[in-house]
C-alpha cells in the first residue's frame, strides 16, 4: 500500500470512529436514546406511579372515606402504611397480595389530596367526585 493511501485509510478510520462517538454522545444526551437498564427503571417507576394512583382512588372510593381521611390525617406518619395495608387499598384489583412498594407512594398521594382539599374549602366528598 502506498503511504498516501495508508494515510487516507488511517484518517478515514479515525473519522469514522470520531463520528460514531459524536453520534452516540448526541443520541444519548439529546436524542432520547436509553440503555435497557434505564428503560427498565423508567417503566418500573411508571408502573409504581399507576399502582399508587389506583391505591389513592380505592381509598377515596371507600364508603367511609370521610371517616378514613380524618383517621389518616390524625395518624402518626409511621402508622400510615399499616393503615393502608389493613384497609387493603394497596392491593390492585383482582390480586390477593399487595404489590411491593405501593404503600409509600400511596401515602404521598393521599397527603397531596388532603392538602388540596383542605386548601380548596371544598368538602372532601365533592373533591372525590371530581
Amino acid at each position: 500500500m502506498k503511504p498516501e493511501t495508508a494515510a487516507k485509510v488511517t484518517f478515514g478510520v479515525w473519522g469514522f470512529i470520531g463520528g460514531a462517538v459524536i453520534a452516540m454522545i448526541i443520541g444519548f444526551n439529546w436524542g432520547g436514546w436509553t440503555t435497557s437498564s434505564t428503560a427498565e427503571k423508567k417503566s418500573e417507576a411508571a408502573v409504581l406511579a399507576s399502582h399508587a394512583a389506583i391505591c389513592v382512588a380505592q381509598f377515596m372510593k371507600d364508603p367511609n372515606h370521610e371517616t378514613r381521611i380524618k383517621e389518616f390525617a390524625g395518624m402518626d406518619n409511621y402508622k400510615r402504611s399499616e393503615f393502608i395495608e389493613k384497609g387493603g387499598w394497596d392491593k390492585m384489583p383482582g390480586q390477593e397480595k399487595a404489590v411491593w412498594g405501593v404503600t409509600d407512594p400511596c401515602i404521598a398521594g393521599i397527603e397531596v389530596l388532603l392538602k388540596a382539599t383542605q386548601g380548596a374549602s371544598v368538602p372532601v366528598d365533592q373533591a372525590a367526585q371530581k
